[in-house]
């Protein structure tokens, strides 16, 4: 007689979840990104993606998964800046090396940071990102400048497109944390990604396309040429640029909620008419037009 171990049955329930999950899911055809977390988990788990494997084509994936294309292109937009998996152009997309611990994270966990300030949060950019940016300088290698260059390109071809936009800024920075060659920071990206793109959403409003790229120009061709201190350098003028920003934002939307409460006060505080004197009927009949020539008016008009 076997004995099953006493994990067995843990990770039997867990699968199940999964699975219950995943069927949920396929019920809603507009959650495709979920979906495909809740496929890879499941695949994972199988044997039948392994980290660092490469992904079928687009057409195959779409098929398999039964979405749009379209679709299917903006989840592994997100996917890629989750850090599940890279792109490559001209290649195709693969599982990340350690995309396991990410897919083992349900991804609303992810997203639980509507609590973090914006003060916290660009303090502790302040802490890690220059330091980030001067370690990616000594480490960097060909994929990471390549997936910073696209980012770029992408930056500047997101003209009109404000998801684009958005989401080549955020790849810029989530592309600083993997090429640092720390794991730990690649996974602490993870975690507070939501809270960044939350940021770069107020940002992105307050300044044109070009201002975004001046800086991440620089900050790339310092990397390229192994500066560790001018990328550091560089990093904290973007940081200390986009706390302004925000500074600027915040200040605008006070002055607008001044504005907008002074508006509705003055509204509903309306000064008293004086007080209506009488005037005889005769009068009041003398003074008013026939209604003859009210109507003929009236006609002349429309």
């Amino acid at each position: 007689m076997s004995v099953q171990p006493k994990h067995y049955g843990t990770m039997n329930n867990r699968r199940n979840l999964q699975m219950a999950s995943a069927k949920q899911v396929l019920n809603n055809k507009d959650d495709v990104t979920h979906l495909l977390i809740l496929r890879f988990q499941q695949m994972l788990s199988e044997g039948i993606l392994t980290p660092g494997t490469k992904l079928p084509p687009e057409r195959e994936l779409a098929a398999h998964f039964k979405v749009a294309r379209s679709s299917l292109r903006q989840a592994l937009k997100v996917l890629e800046i989750m850090g599940v998996i890279t792109q490559k152009v001209g290649d195709g997309s693969y599982l990340n090396r350690d995309a396991s611990s990410v897919l083992a994270v349900p991804m609303e966990f992810l997203f639980l940071l509507d609590d973090t300030s914006v003060q916290e949060l660009t303090e502790l950019r302040f802490l890690m990102e220059p330091a980030l940016a001067a370690k990616a300088a000594e480490r960097a290698n060909s994929d990471d400048i390549a997936l910073l260059r696209q980012s770029i390109a992408d930056l500047e071809n997101s003209e009109r497109d404000r998801v684009k936009l958005v989401a080549s800024d955020l790849l810029f920075h989530r592309a600083i944390f993997q090429a640092s060659g720390n794991r730990l920071t690649g996974r602490l990206f993870h975690t507070i990604h939501r809270a960044m793109l939350n940021m770069i959403m107020v940002t992105s409003q307050l300044v044109d396309l070009e201002h975004t790229v001046a800086f991440h120009k620089p900050i790339l061709a310092a990397i390229e040429q192994r500066d560790a201190p001018l990328a550091a350098r560089l990093m904290t003028a973007h940081l200390t640029d986009a706390n302004e920003l925000l500074t600027l934002g915040r200040e605008q939307e006070k002055a607008r909620t001044l504005r907008n409460h002074m508006a509705t006060t003055t509204l509903a505080v309306q000064p008293k008419s004086p007080r209506a004197t009488k005037t005889p009927a005769t009068k009041l009949a003398a003074t008013q037009p026939p209604r003859k020539s009210i109507r003929r008016t009236l006609t002349k008009h429309i």
